[in-house]
């Protein structure tokens, strides 16, 4: 696999942080949602560079970048500390970015003086985050576009680590 960069995202990111979500819930998620509900959860954000560049003032965002492209991306309410989204492209699943994008994210919380954070997962996500230490606090229903879809509250605790 080529190298990985992650860093803060720039106003550049934001037409591939729209191709990424797009197709990380049109194919990634896939096996745990109709075709209907995807639909309904992939036009909340309009496929447009302007929309995501706009949530840049908004949260915290961290992207891994492959040869010069988004291919993965975190957004962070570091006020709330809650993890808003976290998106990888379908096809690079499974390799470790988004769990880097979380350390990279857990850290800059934990350099703010936070001990715990909270995410909203999907069923794509759930068990993954439960793997990584996450304690599930129950089932939800959100509402996408006319559709309800299933997802999860987790916590996690957080501990600075020494280097």
């Amino acid at each position: 696999m080529p190298r990985m960069i992650y860093r803060e995202a720039l106003a550049r990111d934001a037409a591939d942080q729209a191709e990424v979500f797009y197709h990380a819930v049109m194919q990634g998620a896939a096996g745990h949602y109709s075709l209907t509900q995807r639909r309904a959860w992939a036009g909340v954000l309009p496929r447009k560079a302007s929309a995501w560049a706009a949530r840049h003032s908004l949260y915290t965002t961290l992207v891994a970048v492959c040869d010069g492209r988004c291919v993965g991306f975190v957004e962070l309410d570091t006020a709330s500390a809650r993890i808003e989204t976290l998106y990888v492209w379908p096809s690079l699943g499974g390799r470790g970015i988004g769990t880097t994008l979380l350390i990279h994210a857990e850290r800059l919380l934990v350099e703010q003086g936070r001990d715990v954070v909270e995410i909203e997962a999907s069923l794509t996500l759930v068990e993954r985050l439960e793997r990584r230490g996450w304690e599930n606090l129950g089932e939800q229903r959100v509402e996408r576009g006319g559709e309800k879809l299933k997802r999860y509250r987790l916590r996690k605790r957080l501990r600075a680590v020494e280097t």
